[in-house]
């Protein structure tokens, strides 16, 4: 099994930043693939970001270019840097990790991006 932790969200103007955490229970360095996905109220969850083992990336195209994801294996965390965050960005973060043919998500983190 596989226990995950996000950090990180917090209320930010238009145009400024949020890195989110992602803690892992055991080595991320034996997990296929880790996410970040995103509910905003009245919305389907949806994926924003992944991640594979040997360090392949996915973005949604309405975050390519402004988010970034990366993985630290020593720390068994993975990030979601976002920059030039917009109000519609404003959601629900969750993390998702790949172990053995299972989906694990974590409790979520809330991102407020407003004025």
């Amino acid at each position: 099994q596989v226990q995950l932790v996000e950090s990180g969200g917090g209320l930010v103007q238009p145009g400024g930043s949020l890195r989110l955490s992602c803690a892992a229970s055991r080595s991320i360095f034996s997990i296929s693939v880790m996410g970040w996905y995103r509910q905003a109220p009245g919305k389907q969850r949806e994926l924003v970001a992944t991640i594979t083992s040997g360090g392949s990336t996915n973005y949604a195209d309405s975050v390519k270019g402004r988010f970034t994801i990366s993985r630290d294996n020593a720390k068994n965390t993975v990030y979601l840097q976002m920059n030039t965050l917009k109000p519609e960005d404003t959601a629900r973060y969750y993390c998702k990790a790949v172990y053995h043919w299972k989906d694990y998500w974590g409790q979520g983190t809330q991102a407020t991006v407003s004025s």
